[in-house]
């Protein structure tokens, strides 16, 4: 087994965007907005501010408390927008329950939509590729570029994809995809769950439940990918069983250390993009 590194290509990126930021005359500005007070929401946007740093991007977060009106949310997305020092524009998510996300998201300039979660972009996306759009769902992408760096072969071999949430689930089932796996989403309907993860080559588990998946549920040899962040006190857990299932998997990410710092290193990737076009 060995262990696929996040935190290694997290800063493998960094320092080449670093380059990239160096070269460029107009120094890119992330805007990122935070509303509440969510522990972990604000231990995200932090680490995203240690990595702009890093990465010689200037970064600005704005605090709004949990009750926050939408109106005022959407006034300050207006003002961002119209803001020609502000490359990239970042809400964290997720958001009070009284604050429509979908009008939140839409509001965003696409040209300045960092998450890839506008329609404009996330349909370019899904029509043919980051090329066409400009950026990825940046957990996605990150979870690909992994297995680019570690040199794991996609195509043709049988990916299953447990969650179909619009920032994991489908874009990872789209880029797998588009590299000519075949691919099996399943979700919180699949019955016998089981019965589709023994078949995977490669296993991606993005629902936010502990545990779910065991050593019984993976093949000898199987690429496991755990996307879950799971808390348990000041402790944080994927949704694989790593004891058990590491010692099945010929790789396997880590939870903390895995797709964590690689979704926040594409995030900036993603920004980068965008200050350029």
């Amino acid at each position: 087994m060995q262990l696929l590194d996040g935190r290694k290509l997290a800063q493998k990126i960094i320092r080449d965007l670093k380059k990239q930021v160096s070269r460029m005359k107009k120094k890119p500005v992330l805007a990122m907005i935070l509303v509440g007070n969510d522990p972990a929401s604000a231990i995200y946007v932090r680490r995203k501010y240690v990595f702009c740093e890093e990465a010689g991007i200037r970064s600005n977060t704005i605090k709004l408390p949990s009750n926050t009106s939408e109106k005022k949310l959407l006034v300050i997305i207006d003002k961002l927008n119209k803001d020609k020092s502000v490359s990239a524009i970042m809400v964290q998510l997720p958001l009070p329950r009284h604050i429509n996300k979908i009008k939140i998201i839409e509001s965003i300039d696409p040209k300045k939509d960092a998450d890839c979660l506008h329609p404009e972009n996330y349909g370019k996306f899904a029509q043919v590729d980051e090329s066409y759009s400009v950026v990825a769902p940046a957990t996605p992408f990150g979870i690909v570029k992994l297995l680019e760096e570690y040199k794991i072969k996609i195509e043709g071999k049988h990916a299953v994809v447990v969650g179909r949430s619009n920032i994991v689930g489908k874009p990872a089932a789209q880029l797998l995809l588009n590299r000519g796996a075949t691919v099996t989403v399943c979700h919180r309907h699949t019955k016998n769950l089981a019965a589709f993860t023994r078949q995977a080559d490669i296993l991606v588990v993005a629902v936010g439940k502990r545990n779910l998946i065991k050593a019984s549920m993976v093949k000898r040899g199987t690429v496991v990918v755990d996307v879950g962040v799971n808390r348990v006190g000041k402790n944080i857990f994927g949704d694989v069983n790593f004891p058990s299932v590491s010692k099945k998997a010929s790789y396997i990410t880590p939870v903390p250390g895995g797709v964590g710092p690689i979704t926040i290193a594409m995030l900036l990737w993603n920004m980068v993009r965008l200050a350029k076009k």
